[in-house]
C-alpha cells in the first residue's frame, strides 16, 4: 500500500474509532512503512496507533520512528506502557534513545527493566558516540568450539528469536575471546557430526569497541559481512555491528558532509523538522565569515580600478572568469575530499595528483579559453580577447590547484577537509581569479 494511501486509512480509522480493526486489515504492513505513515499525525494520534499493536510490534514501530519522536514519546506516556516496548527493543536501539533522555527520564525508566537489560543498556550507552562500541548491538549468537553441528543449530534455533542474526555465530572460549567465526550456510552443508572447530574460519575480521564506525562501515563493505564483531581492551567480544547499522553510518556520514561541503553545521534532526533559529544557527557563522572574505575581491577590483576605466569591456568578463575558476576548484575539491574520505588517497599522495592535475586543468583552461575568445574579440577587440583567453587558463589552474590543495591542508592540521570544499573553495578562487584577470590585464595592456 502506497503511503499517502496508508495515511488516509489511518485518519479514517482515527475519525471514526476503529483504529484496532484497521490495523489488524493491515498487518501485512511492514513496520518501516507504518511508521512513516504514523508520524504524519500530532503526537497523542501518534500514540492511539502505536499502542494498538501487539508489544512486540509496538517496538519494532518504534524503532523505525525518528529519533526526535521517540524522545517526545518517552516524555509523553507513562513508565508503565514505555516499559514493555523498550524491553522488547534491540539492545543497540534502547542504548540510542537511552543517550537522548535527560538524567531524569534516564532514572525513571532504568527502574522498569531486568537487572541484565539495565546493565547491558549502561554498559552500551558509556561508549563514546561516533564509535564502534556506540553503534554495536550484544545480541549475537556465540558458540563453543568443541561441539558439533547438530548441537550448534539446536542452540541457534533455541536462540534465534532473541538475537540480532544468526547468519553468523562467534566461537568464543570460555573466557569470551574470539577465535572463530561460522556462517549458517556452512553450518547446513556440513555433516552434523563435524565439530565446530573444525568448520569455522579461525581469522575472524574484528574491530574494537573504539574502532570510529566509519572504519567499522569500511570494514563490513570491504570484506561483504553481514555483521562485524566488536572487541574490548581485553580481547573479549562483546557485540557485533550489523550491515544495517553500517548502512545507517554510511548515509548519517555522507549527510554531515553534503552539510560540511556547504559549510552548514552538523544538524541532529531533519530539516523538515529543524527550527528557524536552528537553521539559522547553522548557516550564518560561515555566510558572515565568507563575506569578509570576499571582501579582498572587492579590494581587488578597487586597486586596479585605473585599469578597468580605460577598458570598461573588463567588466563584462569579471563574472564569466571568477566563476570559472571557483567552478573549476569546486570540482577539483569535490573529488579530493571524497577520495581522502574513503581512503582512496593519502596525504603522502599530494605531489603526485598535484602534477597530475596540473595537466587536467591546463587542458580545461585551454579548452575553455578557446570557447571564450571569440566573445573576446566580439565584445573588446584583439587585446582583451588574449586577455581574457591567458585569464581564462589561469584562473582555471588557480582555482583547480586551490581545490585540490586545500583540503590535503586541512587534513594535515587534523581538521576535516569536507570543509574545504563548496563556498570556502569558490571564495579563495574568487579572490585569486580578480586578482589575476587585472594583474594580467594591466600587464599586457600597458596601463
Amino acid at each position: 500500500m502506497e503511503l499517502p494511501v496508508l495515511i488516509n486509512t489511518l485518519r479514517a480509522a482515527l475519525e471514526t474509532d476503529t483504529v484496532h480493526l484497521t490495523r489488524e486489515q493491515l498487518e501485512d504492513i511492514h513496520p518501516a512503512d507504518y511508521a512513516s505513515a504514523i508520524v504524519e499525525f500530532p503526537i497523542n494520534d501518534l500514540w492511539t496507533l502505536l499502542s494498538v499493536l501487539p508489544r512486540a510490534e509496538q517496538a519494532k514501530v518504534f524503532g523505525y520512528l525518528p529519533a526526535e519522536v521517540q524522545v517526545e514519546l518517552s516524555i509523553r506516556i507513562s513508565r508503565r506502557r514505555l516499559s514493555p516496548i523498550i524491553r522488547q527493543m534491540s539492545s543497540d536501539e534502547r542504548a540510542d534513545l537511552f543517550n537522548r533522555l535527560s538524567e531524569e527520564q534516564r532514572e525513571t525508566l532504568l527502574p522498569a527493566l531486568a537487572l541484565a537489560e539495565r546493565e547491558d543498556l549502561l554498559h552500551l550507552s558509556s561508549h563514546e558516540e561516533g564509535t564502534a562500541g556506540a553503534i554495536m548491538t550484544s545480541d549475537y549468537a556465540m558458540l563453543a568450539a568443541e561441539i558439533t553441528v547438530a548441537q550448534a543449530m539446536d542452540v541457534l534455533r533455541r536462540e534465534a528469536p532473541d538475537k540480532e542474526t544468526i547468519y553468523s555465530a562467534y566461537v568464543v572460549d570460555h573466557d569470551r575471546h574470539l577465535i572463530g567465526v561460522v556462517s549458517l550456510r556452512d553450518l547446513i552443508l556440513a555433516p552434523v557430526t563435524m565439530r565446530i572447530d573444525e568448520l569455522m574460519n579461525h581469522v575472524p575480521i574484528f574491530a574494537s569497541v573504539d574502532t570510529l564506525q566509519e572504519e567499522v562501515a569500511a570494514l563490513i563493505s570491504k570484506y561483504d559481512l553481514l555483521a562485524l564483531p566488536i572487541i574490548n581492551k581485553n580481547n573479549q567480544m562483546v557485540g557485533i555491528v550489523t550491515y544495517d547499522d553500517a548502512m545507517d553510518v554510511v548515509a548519517e556520514e555522507a549527510t554531515e558532509d553534503f552539510h560540511k561541503t556547504a559549510t552548514i553545521g552538523k544538524l541532529e534532526i531533519s530539516v523538515k523538522d529543524a527550527g528557524i533559529l536552528l537553521l539559522y544557527r547553522k548557516r550564518v557563522f560561515w555566510l558572515v565569515i565568507l563575506v569578509f572574505g570576499n571582501i579582498f575581491s572587492g579590494a581587488g577590483i578597487a586597486f586596479y580600478e585605473s585599469t578597468i576605466s580605460e577598458h570598461i569591456a573588463l567588466l563584462f568578463f569579471l563574472p564569466l572568469l571568477i566563476g570559472s575558476s571557483g567552478n573549476a576548484g569546486a570540482q577539483s575539491g569535490t573529488l579530493m575530499v571524497r577520495a581522502l574520505a574513503t581512503g582512496e588517497i593519502k596525504l603522502r599522495d599530494w605531489g603526485a595528483l598535484l602534477g597530475k592535475e596540473c595537466l587536467v586543468a591546463g587542458l580545461l583552461g585551454f579548452t575553455m579559453a578557446a570557447a571564450v575568445v571569440g566573445l573576446g574579440w566580439w565584445r573588446g577587440g584583439y587585446d582583451i580577447a588574449m586577455v581574457v583567453s591567458i585569464t581564462m587558463m589561469l584562473v582555471v589552474l588557480a582555482g583547480s590547484l586551490i581545490g585540490l590543495s586545500l583540503p590535503f591542508l586541512l587534513s594535515k592540521f587534523k581538521l576535516d577537509p569536507a570543509t574545504a570544499s563548496g563556498p570556502l573553495i569558490t571564495s579563495i578562487a574568487d579572490v585569486a581569479g580578480v586578482v589575476l584577470y587585472f594583474s594580467i590585464a594591466t600587464w599586457y595592456l600597458g596601463l
